[in-house]
């Protein structure tokens, strides 16, 4: 079936990673036209932006440091130029796992830059043109960490927890305007670095699935969630977790 297309322009930070490529497929899938944002990985931004040009849809690659706020304003504000982004999908982070007594200060504002002060940095250009369409979906991609705590992860999970709390206020500041915000809490999810650190017979006996999540199941729910039929739907944080939290 060929997919609706609602001309919306969809930005995806982090859109490199495998969630990230994932939903940026979905978004394009629905027929939004997506920007993909990386930094590190921009030249895996960049060929993800060809694949989806490839299969018909409009897609651009751009880089920047959500760490550094002026000049992610600068990058964003360029992007803008083009018309408002009416989807804004927070998918950006790190890791960098230690337990806390042997954390540096370093390690902990690390993390924190870039899950949490990213998600302000990127949002704050958009916001405005956003609500002023009228129609706006706000996603950000949390983590079960922030549900639950991890040993080694209390940077990762204050920074995840924290957008939690970010989304939850934003949702409340611009539903009258339209705009819906909600967070997705992913579980195990598939991937190289999960594949390395923990083996099928692990992750069996944490989730009650059995499985790792593969990231397509993360990104059809935001897909949903970017969606019309989604529009009465905000404030509310979902795991992906099989079970998990």
């Amino acid at each position: 079936m060929t997919p609706h297309r609602t001309g919306r322009r969809a930005l995806v930070t982090g859109g490199a990673s495998p969630i990230g490529a994932a939903i940026c497929r979905a978004l394009a899938a629905e027929g939004h036209a997506v920007l993909i944002h990386a930094h590190a990985g921009l030249e895996r931004a960049e060929a993800l932006a060809a694949e989806l040009r490839g299969a018909g849809s409009q897609a651009l690659a751009f880089g920047c440091d959500l760490t550094d706020m002026a000049a992610t304003a600068t990058a964003l504000e360029a992007q803008l130029a083009a018309g408002p982004v009416q989807v804004f999908v927070h998918n950006a982070g790190t890791h960098d796992d230690v337990p806390l007594a042997g954390m540096s200060e370093a390690q902990w504002r690390g993390v924190v830059d870039v899950s949490l002060n990213g998600f302000f940095a990127a949002l704050r250009p958009l916001i405005l043109p956003m609500i002023g369409t009228r129609w706006g979906r706000i996603i950000a991609i949390s983590s079960i960490s922030a549900l639950l705590g991890n040993r080694g992860q209390a940077n990762y999970a204050a920074a995840k927890a924290g957008l939690i709390g970010a989304v939850k206020s934003v949702s409340l500041e611009y539903a009258s305007r339209g705009v819906t915000a909600n967070v997705v809490a992913p579980g195990i999810i598939a991937s190289p670095a999960v594949t390395a650190a923990m083996s099928p017979a692990r992750i069996a006996e944490m989730v009650p699935a059995k499985r790792a999540g593969r990231p397509e199941e993360v990104a059809d729910l935001v897909a949903f969630l970017a969606s019309d039929r989604a529009a009465y739907i905000s404030g509310q944080t979902i795991t992906v977790g099989g079970g998990l939290g």
